[in-house]
């Protein structure tokens, strides 16, 4: 079964992100615990995680299917040490956070070398961050978000991926969210059933599907190998519609966040709609 949603807004407390994901028609959806431009954030309150979990469950959000995204603000391959570890802190205080509101995932991008230092030193730094994060804490896996490769990027190859979870000491708490703009912007293609199935079979055979915890659903505004963050909305795209007919109707996909981060949060609701119906359709 497909469990799609979209990334809802927060305001006015954490409290509402459920209710706004229902009110869209989702199954799933995700959010910022706190602010994701501020460093600093109020601590959540006893008040406020009770309304959350209260909504959660009157909502039927179970929460595998609740993908939290971590500050923006976040780099934990900066190349200066006391920048890193300031991430470091708020990358552990965002999985504290997760497990006060009793989520079990927490979506991060995984970080940038600002060309200061190779490849292989950040990916080292980002999974050590990983590691220190899964043991100040219990329940809440790290899910690592693919990358277009704007800039120093890190994560926009598969292999930037495994890396980064062959040195996670916690197998059972690491995994990976596809995002398909990025992945498209990165030189994956998925446009075709034939470019589709290559990508999937490349991402299985050199991170695994036992590691997919969720995905991002955009089209994209940019072409193939761009390497450019920017996207779209549903079938509005250089990706068109193909792929997300191709998605729903992926078995390897069922039972994981299907998240829109799509420009026009208006249109969430018919893309919503648009794509469960995709999933009943046959080839």
């Amino acid at each position: 079964m497909k469990y799609i949603g979209a990334h809802v807004s927060t305001a006015g407390g954490v409290a509402n992100a459920p209710l706004r994901a229902r009110e869209i028609g989702a199954k799933a959806f995700a959010l910022f615990t706190k602010n994701q431009r501020r460093w600093r954030a109020k601590t959540l309150t006893k008040k406020e995680i009770a309304a959350f979990r209260k909504n959660l469950n009157e909502c039927g959000f179970r929460p595998e299917h609740i993908l939290p995204h971590d500050s923006y603000l976040i780099n934990l391959a900066h190349p200066e040490a006391d920048k890193r570890q300031k991430s470091l802190s708020a990358f552990i205080d965002e999985f504290e956070r997760c497990e006060q509101l009793d989520l079990t995932l927490l979506n991060f991008h995984p970080g940038s070398t600002l060309l200061q230092i190779s490849d292989e030193e950040g990916l080292e730094m980002i999974a050590q961050a990983v590691n220190t994060a899964l043991a100040k804490t219990t329940t809440v896996t790290a899910v690592i978000e693919n990358t277009a490769g704007q800039g120093s990027n890190l994560g926009h190859r598969f292999e930037h991926l495994k890396a980064i979870i062959d040195q996670v000491e916690d197998k059972s708490r690491i995994g990976v969210c596809l995002d398909t703009c990025h992945t498209f912007a990165a030189g994956y293609d998925l446009r075709t059933p034939e470019t589709y199935e290559l990508t999937m079979q490349e991402f299985d055979r050199i991170v695994g599907f036992s590691y997919l915890k969720g995905m991002h659903l955009n089209d994209a505004k940019i072409t193939l190998g761009s390497r450019l963050d920017r996207h779209h909305s549903i079938g509005q795209g250089h990706l068109g519609l193909e792929p997300f007919r191709l998605l729903m109707q992926d078995s390897r996909l069922d039972n994981i966040p299907l998240i829109l981060e799509t420009i026009d949060d208006k249109l969430w609701p018919k893309e919503i709609s648009l794509l469960y119906t995709l999933a009943k359709k046959q080839k």
